[in-house]
């Protein structure tokens, strides 16, 4: 059961990607989750770093992106319209319904889409429930989330015990929450 919650890759941040690598296999899309994956949750608009990142993203490197968040409207939209990025809010991940509008939007196969994330209790799980190539990021601001986030974290946390004690979540690989 835990096992749908072990993502294909961990990494700290959405910097550390080896972007080249995941189009060597295939992925041509991003399916992106916004708070505490590409700025934290308190953060109104992306940062230089992460504007540079997207623009290499997309238009050095090719990869379609859409943000898939369970944030309001006005969270999401003000975040991702400057960007010229398309987005799905009030997604209520992990349910696939999201998962499938961004993939329409995308225009692209599950096997060709990577979701990146900071949750495996809704960004890994509903990844791997649909299919995608499931990416697991460190949260960049852990103290500062909502009351749902903070009661998924208390369920990753032991979620992480039960994996740790099957082996498949080795000791040098583990992430602090």
């Amino acid at each position: 059961m835990f096992e749908r919650l072990l993502p294909h890759m961990r990494v700290n941040t959405i910097y550390d990607i080896n972007l080249r690598t995941l189009k060597e296999q295939g992925i041509r899309g991003i399916i992106t989750d916004l708070d505490n994956t590409l700025v934290g949750a308190r953060v109104p608009l992306a940062t230089p770093e992460l504007v540079k990142w997207l623009d290499d993203v997309r238009d050095n490197l090719g990869f379609k992106v859409v943000i898939v968040s369970n944030n309001n409207r006005g969270r999401v939209g003000k975040f991702a319209d400057p960007l010229n990025i398309e987005f799905v809010h009030a997604a209520r991940k992990p349910a696939g319904r999201a998962f499938t509008r961004a993939l329409n939007v995308l225009g692209l196969t599950a096997e060709q889409t990577a979701v990146i994330g900071d949750q495996m209790m809704t960004d890994v799980l509903g990844g791997r429930r649909m299919g995608l190539f499931t990416i697991l990021v460190r949260p960049i601001a852990p103290n500062d989330e909502g009351i749902m986030t903070r009661f998924n974290r208390l369920l990753e946390k032991f979620a992480l015990s039960r994996l740790r004690k099957k082996g498949l979540w080795p000791e040098e690989e583990q992430r602090e929450s």
